[in-house]
């Protein structure tokens, strides 16, 4: 049986998400976030690996979509 050749898709661009521990703020001061890893797609589009870096104390993690970097930050 002869092999098919390869073809090239167009890739669209990939939506990368970091992973937070947030602690809320104290009378109103702001919430802390700090970042403690990265949501990676998996090839086929049907899932995701959450890869931690730390654990946040009081169990909370908040995904975000990143955001793209503005020149000269």
């Amino acid at each position: 049986m002869k092999a098919k050749p390869m073809t090239q898709t167009a890739k669209t661009p990939e939506i990368t998400y970091s992973a937070f521990a947030v602690q809320d703020g104290r009378k109103g001061q702001k919430s802390y976030w700090t970042r403690i890893g990265r949501l990676f797609p998996h090839d086929d589009g049907k899932g995701q690996d959450l890869v931690l870096n730390a654990l946040p104390v009081n169990g909370r993690i908040v995904i975000r979509q990143d955001e793209p970097r503005e020149q000269g930050e």
